[in-house]
């Protein structure tokens, strides 16, 4: 089915690769167009190289081909300032808003709890869970006011519905990102908009594909590679394969935000292999 979210706009958050290029080109290639945000800097206590202006312009260019627009914007979803202004100018230019995709994240440290730094705990918590929150914040009244529905849909992850050690600031963090859709979804019935979350295993994007990650899962080797963590990882899954692909999840979310989903609301939505099931 051709045209799922044709002449819808989605706001998307972390657009510069991985998931959220992925999200946008797949939204784009439905017929939606793009109001797109990321840091694009490195963080501090992220172990692994953050996106890039370029990263950006290049998804711009990946939407631009399927036919559709996009508005991409620097900046940072713990700053609420500039997201709305980039959410409001968005609008301004393209008319509406549909689409909220919350998709934006970071992973850091390996420690326990006990031993984890509160600098650490608290950069995960801004941006993994207030982020999200001021993401919707931004676009929410536009939403509403354009008066037709829509679709909110939140990145939280398998370590939002189940824990794992030594990630525990990021498992507290997509667990209050279900906390927020559930509490969004009750608000926002009224006025026909609904919202899920989507929750990821291992996806083949930067996020998980760096030494630090193949570190935390290999610590008997001295330089581990993807092909190490491989066999780990598929170990999660019940389905024969160590990790699936960023298209994987934006099915899914290209399904939430579509019309094909018009009563699906509240919604924990695993793509996951089968790991729930371990």
């Amino acid at each position: 089915m051709a045209g799922r979210v044709a002449g819808k706009v989605a706001f998307i958050t972390g657009a510069a690769r991985g998931q959220g290029r992925s999200h946008a080109v797949r939204l784009a290639q439905e017929g939606a167009d793009i109001i797109g945000i990321d840091v694009c800097k490195q963080l501090d206590d992220v172990p692994f190289p953050l996106s890039t202006p370029e990263d950006l312009a290049e998804t711009v260019s990946l939407v631009e081909k399927e036919g559709r627009r996009m508005l991409a914007t620097q900046a940072d979803v713990r700053d609420f300032d500039a997201m709305k202004a980039a959410v409001d100018s968005g609008v301004e230019e393209l008319g509406r808003l549909d689409i909220i995709v919350a998709n934006a994240g970071i992973g850091t440290d390996g420690s326990t709890l006990a031993e984890m730094t509160e600098k650490i705990w608290r950069d995960m918590i801004d941006v993994n869970l207030m982020g999200v929150w001021l993401t919707a914040k931004a676009g929410i009244p536009h939403i509403v006011e354009g008066g037709r529905g829509g679709s909110i849909v939140l990145t939280s992850s398998v370590g939002g519905l189940k824990a794992y050690p030594h990630t525990g600031h990021y498992v507290a963090a997509k667990h209050g990102v279900v906390g927020v859709m559930r509490t969004l979804a009750v608000e926002l019935a009224q006025h026909s908009i609904r919202v899920n979350t989507v929750h990821p295993t291992q996806v083949n994007t930067p996020m998980v594909m760096n030494d630090a990650t193949f570190k935390m899962f290999r610590p008997d080797l001295e330089n581990p590679t993807k092909e190490d963590f491989a066999p780990l990882s598929q170990l999660a899954h019940m389905l024969p394969v160590p990790w699936v692909e960023p298209e994987d999840i934006s099915n899914a979310v290209l399904f939430l935000a579509s019309d094909e989903a018009r009563y699906i609301t509240g919604l924990t939505m695993p793509v996951d292999a089968g790991s729930m099931l371990k």
